[in-house]
């Protein structure tokens, strides 16, 4: 068998540790990075990281800019990415946490997909309650007047957020919020606490207390809830419920490689 040349199995590991930790970093970042602030940011040296970028360079995962000389990530890195997402199936990342969820709480369970048009509905567990509340997979959750829907838009970018706001909102029950300005301060206080709720606003008696479930990358992909009556999910949760959403929603996240999932 012919010897394979190459460095001792310990340098090799950390060297693609490095590499992702490259990538992941520049992911991150808005505009360009230069050598010196990566190096910085990672730990290393200058020479190191060098050596790194030109081989991603190469590889066509970063691109520098001629004039700054910084550097950004690539097309292949992003297209990479999108394939990735087009292949996992949150539903089945999620499923074990649903059933914890569900069988502490006693409510239906819902997990849903973030999508510019709304909360898509990926799948449901039923709850534990003699009357049943609970919504079809692939149904749509308004971006307004749902808990999933206004978690989806508070994280969304802002041009989408201001479209929406912007647009007709629906009259769906009395309490649906069709206030512009309103809407605007609720999502804001959605952002700030880290949960969602909508009691009666899509119909009524009905609640849902949903938290954001986040990618690698800090990006929010989806959305964990529990759902039914508002007498048994009143429209200030109890903080149990609050504390354990979230911390289901924190475990799905760290299962996509989310670092910042406390759940808190």
């Amino acid at each position: 068998m012919p010897r394979i040349d190459g460095p001792p199995r310990g340098e090799g590991l950390q060297a693609v540790a490095i590499a992702f930790e490259i990538l992941e970093y520049l992911a991150a970042q808005r505009g360009g990075v230069g050598v010196s602030d990566l190096a910085r940011a990672l730990g290393t040296t200058k020479s190191r990281v060098h050596r790194h970028l030109r081989t991603l360079l190469a590889c066509g995962y970063i691109v520098q800019n001629a004039a700054s000389e910084k550097y950004g990530v690539g097309s292949r890195l992003v297209t990479l990415g999108r394939t990735v997402a087009e292949h996992f199936d949150l539903a089945s990342i999620a499923r074990e946490t649903l059933h914890e969820l569900r069988d502490r709480l006693g409510q239906s369970v819902v997990i849903s997909r973030a999508d510019p048009a709304g909360a898509v509905v990926l799948a449901t567990l039923p709850g534990r309650e003699a009357i049943e509340i609970v919504v079809k997979p692939g149904s749509l959750m308004a971006l307004h007047c749902t808990a999933q829907g206004k978690l989806t838009l508070a994280h969304a970018d802002a041009a989408l957020r201001e479209r929406v706001l912007l647009s007709r909102l629906d009259l769906r029950t009395r309490h649906t919020i069709t206030d512009p300005e309103v809407l605007r301060a609720e999502l804001a206080r959605i952002q700030a606490r880290g949960w969602a709720t909508a009691p009666g606003e899509s119909m009524e008696g009905v609640n849902a207390l949903a938290a954001p479930i986040f990618d690698g990358g800090g990006e929010m992909v989806g959305a964990v809830a529990i759902l039914g009556s508002i007498q048994f999910i009143a429209a200030e949760p109890a903080e149990g419920q609050i504390r354990q959403l979230r911390q289901a929603a924190a475990a799905i996240s760290a299962r996509l490689g989310h670092r910042d999932a406390a759940g808190r």
